[in-house]
């Protein structure tokens, strides 16, 4: 599980009023929830795009912090996948990346770059 911040002076409720369509949306129905960290995260087990075996998202509330989006992307191994499949890689890539840009106002690039200043940080966390 992955937990993204938001851009400085962004929040996440404000981004996305309602976590779940927004989810809905890009990835296909949700089938239940999951706790993490105490939050309760969307979780969709059949996902709209073939490479994507079980998604689950959502918003990891802390007291006294802005809320960060967690998400886990489980996708199939690409051995597994047919021709029709392998085309639908692109897309899936495509709507993670549109997902998380619209969550957290922040693309590819700054989300690497927030990833690596986390690690320089703090060494002993397992990233």
């Amino acid at each position: 599980m992955k937990e993204y911040k938001m851009r400085r002076g962004e929040h996440l409720e404000d981004r996305i009023p309602d976590m779940k369509a927004t989810i809905e949306d890009y990835f296909g129905p949700t089938t239940g929830t999951e706790e993490f960290k105490g939050s309760d995260l969307y979780v969709i087990d059949e996902p709209k795009n073939p490479v994507f075996e079980r998604i689950t998202a959502g918003a990891v509330q802390y007291s006294g912090k802005k809320d960060t989006l967690a998400v886990d992307f489980v996708e199939r191994d690409p051995t597994e996948l047919g021709p029709d499949e392998l085309e639908a890689a692109g897309e899936a890539v495509s709507a993670k990346n549109e997902f998380l840009l619209e969550a957290t106002g922040r693309d590819a690039k700054s989300r690497r770059e927030s990833l690596k200043r986390a690690v320089e940080d703090d060494p002993d966390h397992d990233f």
